[in-house]
């Protein structure tokens, strides 16, 4: 058995792939969300995450999820700069300590923290002119973006990146965190390197098209994730 099949096997055996579903977080209102989930939920436990997107939305009375696929109107939207504005009018420091209610860092050796990592990822943004969904284009399969989102301190292996663009929509990528790393090393007996999972989990779902039409990456991504974490 190879590695593909080994993976498969083992997906169907504890996951019911027939009910998979993307959960709410894929279907923000606005793309400032997407930058502050991508970016605060490296290396912690979901919860506290969800949890600081929502206090960021109760704050200024926003809205957090749109209806599922449903692309919300520009009007509906807030903007990159509008949150570039609060962040710094406010302070990245008070951000933290009072609206996301969260000062985590994006490392615990000379990282920063992960309100003023928010506040570099959407100034890259707006660099580009990108401030609702309908502008993300300018920035699909741009090398130049990526790498300057890989140099904001706690970035550079891309995970938050690979999250961010499936927050947005793309199909093909997946999170390669702890929790899916976890679920391959169990699969292959052995550890497996960032590259390598993009690269199983998708000729994977490729395979289980077959049976689940509406299977990609980002889906099967999302419930072994859920699996793992439960």
């Amino acid at each position: 058995m190879n590695n593909i099949e080994s993976i498969i096997k083992r997906v169907e055996s504890v996951i019911d792939l027939s009910s998979a579903k993307l959960s709410e977080e894929y279907f923000y209102q606005s793309l400032p969300l997407c930058i502050i989930d991508s970016v605060f939920s490296i290396g912690v436990t979901y919860t506290s995450t969800r949890n600081t997107v929502l206090r960021y939305c109760k704050y200024f009375d926003l809205k957090v999820y749109r209806e599922y696929y449903e692309l919300p109107t520009i009007e509906k939207q807030e903007s990159i700069s509008q949150l570039i504005q609060k962040m710094k009018k406010i302070g990245t420091k008070r951000f933290a300590w009072e609206i996301f209610k969260n000062r985590q860092r994006t490392s615990s050796r000379n990282g920063i923290l992960k309100s003023e990592a928010v506040l570099k990822f959407a100034e890259v943004l707006n660099s580009y002119e990108v401030e609702y969904f309908q502008d993300i284009n300018k920035i699909i399969n741009s090398s130049e973006f990526e790498e300057r989102i890989k140099k904001i301190p706690g970035q550079k292996s891309g995970i938050s990146l690979k999250y961010f663009f499936m927050l947005i929509g793309s199909n093909d990528l997946i999170k390669p965190d702890r929790m899916v790393l976890g679920f391959l090393k169990n699969c292959m007996g052995k550890e497996v390197k960032l590259e390598e999972a993009q690269i199983l989990l998708s000729e994977a779902s490729e395979l289980l098209k077959d049976k689940y039409e509406n299977m990609n990456p980002r889906l099967l991504d999302h419930e072994i994730w859920k699996y793992m974490s439960q």
